[in-house]
């Protein structure tokens, strides 16, 4: 059986800042429909890929290729990705409707039907009692589903996300894994996820990146980083740190 060619695949992929390499020639590939984390330590360079991959940031070297075609160089607007910050990085000035909207009105090809299809998601995401409200007026999780509605609106293939629930408490942050989870099922959507938090990443990923300054040490399921660790710094990052986390989750639930 000859395999599909996949969704996204990252080629020796560099980025320099001066005399710092943020990226080492790194490569790997994404599967159509995959939920994929990036999991590493702030300054690992796994925001470096995501910027390079949405087109914010042109790498020093090495290529990006989607479904087949080179976009390294090709204008962010039209690589068919879509991505939700950690900031939300909402209009403070506009509704709940007005910002789901705002994404298909900039364009003259997806005006038609804007008001009706931005209801439609912004129903979608629980958000229909709040359409009128402003940024400032919603709860940080609120603010994060109108991000994610903003994004989901125009339907994009892959959808990065940059740590987007860093800021959030425990019960919210649950509550989205779920939901994000379920429109990627709903949607077929290819997604990357970046975020330092190992639990985060098992419970959600089909894979995870394991990157550990400018390089990747392990692209694995979660079942075979767990049984099989390259090396001592996944054991110790990865591993360790997450039967602690679950240690003291365990604690917690029997005081």
């Amino acid at each position: 059986m000859v395999e599909k060619t996949p969704k996204l695949e990252v080629r020796a992929l560099e980025k320099i800042y001066g005399n710092k390499c943020a990226l080492n020639k790194v490569s790997f590939d994404v599967k159509e429909g995959e939920f994929l984390s990036i999991l590493g330590p702030s300054g690992c360079g796994k925001t470096t890929i995501l910027r390079i991959l949405i087109g914010l940031l042109e790498p020093t070297s090495g290529i990006v290729v989607k479904d087949g075609v080179d976009i390294t160089n090709t204008h962010s607007a039209s690589r068919g990705m879509g991505i939700v910050f950690q900031n939300y990085a909402l209009f403070e000035n506009m509704t709940v409707l007005g910002n789901v909207e705002y994404a298909l009105k900039i364009k003259r090809e997806t005006r038609d039907g804007a008001r009706d299809k931005a209801l439609a998601m912004i129903k979608r995401m629980g958000l229909l009692e709040h359409i009128n409200k402003k940024p400032g007026e919603l709860s940080g999780g609120q603010q994060q589903r109108v991000a994610i509605a903003r994004t989901m609106i125009l339907h994009p293939s892959i959808m990065l996300f940059d740590e987007p629930m860093s800021a959030l408490d425990v019960a919210t942050r649950i509550s989205l894994r779920k939901e994000i989870k379920n429109i990627q099922k709903e949607f077929g959507t290819t997604m990357i996820y970046i975020t330092h938090d190992q639990e985060e990443a098992f419970a959600m990923s089909d894979r995870i990146m394991v990157m550990r300054e400018a390089n990747i040490e392990q692209l694995d399921t979660p079942e075979n980083i767990i049984d099989h660790p390259v090396n001592d710094y996944v054991q110790n990052f990865v591993i360790d740190n997450l039967q602690a986390k679950i240690n003291s989750l365990v604690k917690y639930l029997r005081q």
